[in-house]
């Protein structure tokens, strides 16, 4: 590359990996990040479940069975490096039923595809060996799924980033994107920045950003809240790693499952609602422009036609707590409403082609020096290293 001005929007664990990446493929290049937050890892970085997926849903020879794979390792070796928290807790995916045998033994075909390692099929009896609180008919096992604390390796990103010179401008939103010549005028509310190449990592507005460039308006984000409850401390204990359903194959959602946390708390969820804002972690963060354009996209109108069922069971769940722990119920019988409160929810940038069809891979798009990446849901956090070194070669 003969650029020496490299660009990334956003500054979560995606744009940041991108950042250093860059900085460490091309010294010399100056990079600088953009992000409209006074924080990095401020939305969709800074509020998931903090999982770092083995691999094991994701088609064989898709962007996300590769990278993933990749990045797994990656980012258990950065950890590593950086000191940061890294818990290999490992993972059960439960049949509640034995019309739910067929469906996970397709996701151990698919996991043993993509190469994860040290998988098992368990017995009812044998899950109660690995989790003495959790129910099902059979299970498979996964140990080498671990848990991280995302924040923590999105700000050590960034101190690289910085450490090889290159800049995180934190308070700088993007309202403008003009190609001209081979190059990138970005315009912000206070001045207009210059770039030989600049990547777009805007997670919750990625189809925005990327029509500022001159993409296409599809495939649109439609944001989605993701719910939880965490377990009260003194009920922690009634689970050791986590334990997750087998997932609705029609949808990219894994379901409500319990996610043991770095710090020793249990969160239990995510459902799926429709958020009324791309920032929308409550009911009441509306935003009557946002909710609007969601509802104009083609591609939701169809979504929801097809599955209003589905929606209107997860509202259900997200207005009453009991059908929420109902849900959850179902994988560990000891669990009471009252063992759960709130904790703080996340919004998921799901992709949405105009067919309504969820997009379920990685999309990564090249206008002649913008490269977009329009859609990077799960498991981005876990890819991210590995995204990074894939946007970067394709540079």
């Amino acid at each position: 590359m003969g650029e020496t001005r490299i660009g990334v929007v956003g500054a979560g664990i995606l744009g940041l990996a991108v950042a250093r990446e860059v900085a460490r493929a091309r010294p010399g290049v100056e990079v600088t990040v953009l992000d409209k937050e006074d924080r990095v890892a401020a939305h969709q970085t800074g509020r998931n479940s903090g999982v770092a997926h083995a691999g094991l849903y994701y088609a064989p020879g898709s962007l996300k069975a590769s990278l993933c794979r990749r990045g797994i390792g990656l980012l258990k070796d950065y950890c590593t490096e950086k000191g940061l928290p890294y818990v290999e807790c490992g993972k059960v995916v439960v049949a509640r039923d034995l019309a739910e045998l067929e469906p996970l033994l397709e996701i151990e075909r698919r996991a043993l595809a993509n190469g994860v390692p040290g998988l098992r099929r368990l017995s009812r009896a044998e899950l109660r060996e690995v989790e003495p609180h959790a129910a099902g008919a059979a299970a498979l096992h996964s140990p080498s799924t671990a848990i991280v604390d995302y924040p923590a390796v999105a700000r050590a990103l960034a101190d690289d980033v910085r450490a090889a010179g290159g800049t995180v401008r934190l308070g700088v939103e993007v309202t403008g994107l003009r190609r001209a010549s081979g190059r990138v005028a970005v315009r912000t509310p206070h001045e207009e920045l210059a770039f030989d190449r600049l990547i777009v990592c805007a997670g919750l507005h990625a189809d925005r950003v990327a029509r500022l460039a001159g993409d296409a308006p599809d495939p649109a984000v439609v944001p989605f809240r993701g719910e939880y409850y965490r377990l009260v401390p003194e009920r922690a204990g009634l689970v050791r790693g986590l334990i997750y359903p087998v997932p609705d194959p029609r949808y990219p959602f894994l379901g409500v499952h319990f996610t043991r946390r770095v710090d020793g708390g249990v969160d239990v969820g995510p459902n799926a609602v429709l958020a009324l804002a791309r920032e929308g972690y409550r009911w009441r963060d509306a935003r009557a422009a946002d909710l609007l354009e969601t509802l104009r996209r083609p591609g939701f109108r169809h979504l929801a036609r097809r599955h209003w069922r589905t929606g209107a069971r997860e509202l259900y769940g997200s207005a009453v707590k009991r059908a929420f722990a109902a849900r959850a119920r179902a994988f560990v019988p000891e669990l009471r409403a009252s063992d759960m409160v709130p904790a703080p929810a996340g919004v998921r940038a799901q992709a949405v082609d105009p067919d309504g069809s969820l997009v379920d891979d990685f999309r990564i798009g090249r206008l002649g020096p913008v490269t977009t990446v329009r859609n990077a849901p799960s498991p981005a956090a876990t890819s991210s290293l590995a995204i990074a070194e894939h946007i970067v070669r394709e540079l």
